[in-house]
Order: C-alpha cells, then sequence, then structure tokens
C-alpha cells in the first residue's frame, strides 16, 4: 500500500509539473507546435495514399481490325496468332513484357485490349479509372476508309472525364507500318486532327444537355492539334506481324516503372 501511495504521489508531482511547465510556454507556441503536428500528419497521410495509387493498367483501344489483339499477344509472350483474330471480350494479362522477361524484377503490367465494336467499346471505360496510359491502334494500311471513325473514337477518349482529368497519357500506334503502301504516321496524325477539328464543330453545336460529360477539345478559334489536348497525346509506328512493338513497350514503361 505505501508503495502504491508512493508512485501515486510521484505521479501527481509530475503532473504538476507538466501542468506549470504548459502555463509557462505562450500561447503562440502551443498553437505553432499543434499546427505542426496537424501538418505532418497529413502529409504522411497523403504520402501513403499517393503510394497506394499508382497504377499498372495499359489499354489497347482502337476499331475492329486494327490489330489490337495482336500487339497483345507480342507484347504478352511474342506469339502471333494465326487467322484473323476478332475479339468479342477484353483480352487481359498481368504479366511482365515479353521483351523482357530474361530481366529480373521487372515490374508486372495490366494489359488490358477492348473490343473494337461499337457495341463493346463502352467496357474501355470500365478501366479507365485505373488507366496509367492508352494505347489507341490504327491501321496504317487501309486508314483512310476508317479515318472519320477512328477520329470519333478517339474524340470520345480524349473528352472523357477521367483521360481529362487523370490527365492518362495516349499513343496512337499506327500498326501495319511495314507494308510498302502503309500511311505514314505524319500524314495519320494530319488527318485525324482535321477529322477532330470537323468533329469539334459538330459536337459544339449540339446542346450543352447532350454534351454534359464531354470536355471541349481544344482552342477556340484555332485549328485543332493534338497538342491542344488536355494530357499528353504522342504518335507511334509498330508492325504486330514483324513483332516490331519497341515502341508501343517504350511508352508502357514511361508511365509504368520497372
Amino acid at each position: 500500500m505505501k508503495e502504491m501511495e508512493q508512485w501515486t504521489n510521484q505521479l501527481q508531482q509530475w503532473i504538476h509539473q507538466a501542468q506549470h511547465w504548459i502555463h509557462q510556454i505562450p500561447s503562440v507556441q502551443i498553437y505553432v507546435a499543434i499546427g505542426v503536428l496537424f501538418l505532418t500528419t497529413a502529409f504522411f497521410f497523403l504520402t501513403c495514399l499517393f503510394r497506394r495509387t499508382k497504377y499498372n493498367t495499359i489499354v489497347l483501344a482502337g476499331l475492329s481490325g486494327s490489330g489490337k489483339t495482336v500487339l497483345f499477344h507480342r507484347l504478352q509472350d511474342g506469339s502471333l496468332p494465326q487467322g484473323t483474330v476478332t475479339s468479342m471480350d477484353p483480352n487481359e494479362g498481368d504479366f511482365v513484357l515479353h521483351s523482357e522477361s530474361s530481366k529480373v524484377k521487372m515490374k508486372h503490367v495490366h494489359l488490358v485490349d477492348v473490343p473494337g465494336h461499337p457495341r463493346l467499346r463502352p467496357k474501355l471505360y470500365e478501366y479507365l479509372p485505373q488507366t496509367a496510359g492508352l494505347i489507341f491502334v490504327v491501321e496504317a494500311l487501309e486508314f483512310l476508309p476508317n479515318c472519320r471513325a477512328a477520329a470519333e473514337y478517339l474524340y470520345d477518349i480524349l473528352t472523357n472525364a477521367s483521360v481529362v482529368k487523370r490527365k492518362i497519357p495516349v499513343l496512337i500506334l499506327c500498326n501495319k507500318t511495314d507494308k510498302v503502301t502503309a500511311h505514314t504516321k505524319e500524314f495519320i496524325k494530319k488527318q485525324l486532327e482535321k477529322e477532330i477539328d470537323k468533329l469539334r464543330a459538330s459536337r459544339n453545336a449540339i446542346s450543352a444537355a447532350d454534351i454534359s460529360n464531354e470536355f471541349t477539345l481544344g482552342n477556340i478559334g484555332e485549328a485543332f492539334s493534338f497538342s491542344q489536348c488536355h494530357n499528353k497525346v504522342t504518335i507511334a509506328e509498330a508492325s504486330g506481324l514483324t513483332g516490331d512493338v519497341v515502341q508501343a513497350e517504350q511508352f508502357i514503361r514511361e508511365h509504368i516503372r520497372p
């Protein structure tokens, strides 16, 4: 009992000394200390939250027949599917890029190939909130007959809320450029910009209620160019048939670090 009383008395003395010490500290210093503690805690919380939201999803999108599925398999395991491949469901895989399979400690990529059929394209928007980058595949060989349709699809992507708000980078990948009669990426870029400029004019004429889910593209009074987009848009070449997917891999690794 005596030991308990001694401990109780000692504790009361310490509490009294602490109270006396606190009363001697100017109130301004106390507020500053509380503020520093609050900011430190908030910074730590935000840092942890930021670290948890590192995305590793890359989406392949584009019209049917552009060669997305062939590119998917080239990136995944280097294989070449036999015959024409038409996807009715998204192809998904979580893997190290084929070209990096011999390396150690390479970060896995979650690659999604979204079907290009108009009725199946809404699947794309399910993946955008987790997307680190989007590869829009364009068929360079038969580009002109499909230019308008490709531009419409690309317009919908570039004005999507997730793409704009999160500034998801987009790579326009011109596929089948190994063919002699294939259009160059410069030509494809200019034609897509012209078509999107026309679409922008027609879409802006629609009532605001009909385009409430869209963001506007480009600068008023200027011809549209991809450099005016809210997010970064680049253009590159590839050939799924020959396995030349280097520029696609570079884009992926630029946005998903090893």
